[in-house]
């Protein structure tokens, strides 16, 4: 019996719902911890990440304006496709970052619980940071959140799918589209959320996955005139303070990255990054009077 070749994966990015490789047709080589070579990436072009905005913002309508119920829904059915090919994610994480079978499988496992985590906070959120507010007057005063927009999210570097799960959840549970640039030298395990993403009922242009150059994505993204927010956290500090000067041409929500040695992402995310990318809308209405007695509603 002759042997058989394996069946390389050729990896490709998410962008719109489609698997296109990049628009310049670059490649880069990535690696494990050891040095040895694993797969080779799209490594994308500034035209990608306009394109990748591009589906954000075309998706943002249908999305934001689902159920609450209905987008929890969906982030629980990203959980469950993550849990049927868990085994894959265990291998990719080793190979990326270097861990043992025990601890990749750790991090996978946390991984899919934090979708599951946010996928229950989807329709409790806006009762936690809205409500009724007192006023002094006849009237009623009613507060809201509302998803910011498009955001753009620079994944952790070091961490290739907890890092990410918990940067990228918490922006699409709020009713966010996101485009994500993976980390740059594990890229592999977001590109592989692609597909779970893509057979999860997650509409296309929701979450657009981008391998690549951090910086060179990350500058054209925070200039762009239709994203309304950006999350610096795959960033260092160099970049970051370059990329919150050019966020600040169209007035987008920037969130800062914490210091590189003072991140576990284990650890509970809290509801910080969910609030990070909600507008408050306040609507105020006038009571009205109740017949002669004069009380009112």
């Amino acid at each position: 019996m002759s042997e058989r070749l394996n069946v390389l994966k050729t990896y490709k990015l998410y962008v719109g719902g489609k698997f296109p490789r990049s628009e310049s047709g670059r490649v880069y080589e990535v690696s494990d911890s050891k040095g040895k070579w694993l797969a080779n990436a799209p490594l994308s072009s500034r035209k990608d990440a306009r394109d990748a905005v591009v589906a954000a913002r075309k998706a943002f309508g249908g999305w934001s304006g689902a159920t609450a119920y209905n987008r929890g829904q969906i982030l629980y059915r990203v959980a469950e496709m993550l849990e049927g090919r868990r085994d894959q994610y265990v291998a990719e994480v080793a190979d990326a970052e270097g861990l043992s079978k025990s601890k990749a499988t750790a991090q996978v496992d946390a991984a899919i619980d934090r979708w599951v985590w946010y996928a229950g906070w989807t329709d409790k959120i806006a009762q936690v940071v809205g409500g009724g507010n007192p006023v002094a007057g006849p009237f009623f005063n009613l507060s809201s959140p509302e998803p910011t927009g498009v955001v753009a999210v620079l994944a952790p570097q070091e961490s290739s799918l907890l890092g990410l799960v918990s940067v990228v959840a918490p922006v699409i549970a709020t009713g966010n589209t996101a485009v994500v640039v993976a980390s740059e030298k594990s890229p592999l395990p977001a590109l592989s959320l692609g597909e779970v993403l893509a057979t999860s009922d997650v509409p296309g242009g929701v979450v657009n996955i981008l391998s690549g150059r951090t910086a060179e994505l990350a500058a054209p993204l925070a200039a762009h005139q239709d994203v309304n927010a950006i999350d610096l956290a795959g960033a260092d500090e160099t970049l970051a303070k370059e990329l919150e000067i050019a966020a600040a041409d169209n007035l987008k929500r920037v969130l800062r990255p914490q210091p590189v040695d003072g991140v576990d992402w284990s650890t509970d995310p809290g509801t910080d990054r969910m609030t990070a990318f909600l507008e408050t809308k306040t609507v105020w209405h006038p009571t009205g009077a109740l017949g002669a007695s004069g009380s009112s509603y």
